[in-house]
């Protein structure tokens, strides 16, 4: 069993910027895809970002060049920083470690953005 915890959402003027954290613990396999999903209300929960352990990130066409997920693999934390934020990015975002067959998801953290 792996168990996620996220902090760092909060509340944000548009422009803003904000740092999510995610710490995993439990049975971590060295080859994993940890990543952040984002889910607004009467949406679908979908892809903000990923990376895998060699480190290669992917990310949403509508977050590219404003978010930044990086990890650190002796803490089994991901970062997610989200810059220039924008009303749409309203969401609670969820933190996302998949291995082998097993997908494990965090409780999820509000970020609302909002002059």
């Amino acid at each position: 069993q792996v168990q996620l915890v996220e902090s760092g959402g909060g509340l944000v003027q548009p422009g803003g910027s904000l740092r999510l954290s995610c710490a995993a613990s439990g049975s971590i396999f060295s080859i994993r895809i940890m990543g952040w999903y984002r889910q607004a209300p009467g949406n679908q929960r979908e892809l903000v970002a990923t990376i895998n352990n060699s480190g290669s990130t992917n990310y949403a066409d509508s977050v590219k060049g404003r978010f930044t997920i990086s990890r650190d693999s002796a803490k089994n934390t991901v970062y997610l920083q989200m810059n220039s934020l924008k009303p749409e990015d309203t969401a609670v975002y969820y933190c996302n470690l998949r291995q082998l067959v097993e997908n494990y998801w965090g409780q999820g953290t509000q970020v609302t953005v909002s002059s």
